[in-house]
This record gives structure tokens, C-alpha cells and sequence, in this order.
């Protein structure tokens, strides 16, 4: 049976430290850290929860919250192309900085920037 990414990855510390280095961006981004809470340890929590269970580990993310739903989940926020190219950005460079192989890379960044556009709710 072939593994997952998340176990090709090392399990759920990679995804951790992948949001974290994400988030620390987000932190300092003009465009994005006005979307996010003052606190963001749920933010942080949740898209920890979801990328560990959408890469194949715990599917605590769906028991805590129900299906991902996830435009819906983002609807309350103004996403435009320079917002959804902000995340992106933070995304890929949290993910090159994440010691991945190059497949786990390329295979995290094509989900991330398909995932960012379909997020664009506002022209």
C-alpha cells in the first residue's frame, strides 16, 4: 500500500512546524494579518488539524469541525488576487523552507496554489 504524503513527510511535526513557519509570515504580511484575528492560535491550530488529515493522517480536523467546507468557511473574509497571492506566497515560501523533498514540494505547492485561487471570492 503506498504511504502518504503525511507519512512520507514525517507525520504530524511537519505539518506543525510547516504552519508555523507559515503563520510567522502571516504575522508580518501587510495584506493578510489584517484578515486574522489578534490571537492565532486557532487559525493555526485548525489549518494544522486540516493539512494533517487532507495529507492523510488524523482526521481529528473532521470530528472536531464537521466536512472542511472550506470556501464556505472563508466567505466571511474579502479574498481577492492579492490577497490569494499574499497566502500564496507565505505558503510556498514556509513550504520550500520545510525540507521536503522536491516530490513532496512540488505536490504540496500544486495543491496550495490550486487551493488559494479557489478561495478568491471578491474581484
Amino acid at each position: 500500500m503506498p504511504r502518504t504524503l503525511h507519512d512520507r513527510v514525517g507525520g504530524d511535526e511537519f505539518f506543525v512546524t510547516l504552519v508555523e513557519h507559515f503563520y510567522a509570515l502571516v504575522e508580518q504580511d501587510p495584506v493578510l494579518r489584517p484578515l486574522y484575528p489578534d490571537d492565532l492560535s486557532e487559525p493555526r491550530a485548525w489549518l494544522t488539524a486540516f493539512l494533517i488529515q487532507y495529507w492523510g493522517g488524523s482526521t481529528r480536523y473532521s470530528e472536531e469541525r464537521g466536512h472542511p467546507r472550506l470556501r464556505m468557511r472563508h466567505a466571511p473574509f474579502v479574498i481577492g488576487q492579492a490577497e490569494r497571492d499574499a497566502w500564496w506566497q507565505d505558503m510556498e515560501a514556509a513550504v520550500r523552507s520545510s525540507g521536503a523533498d522536491p516530490e513532496e514540494q512540488a505536490e504540496l505547492l500544486e495543491y496550495f496554489d490550486r487551493a488559494a485561487t479557489f478561495m478568491i471570492n471578491h474581484q
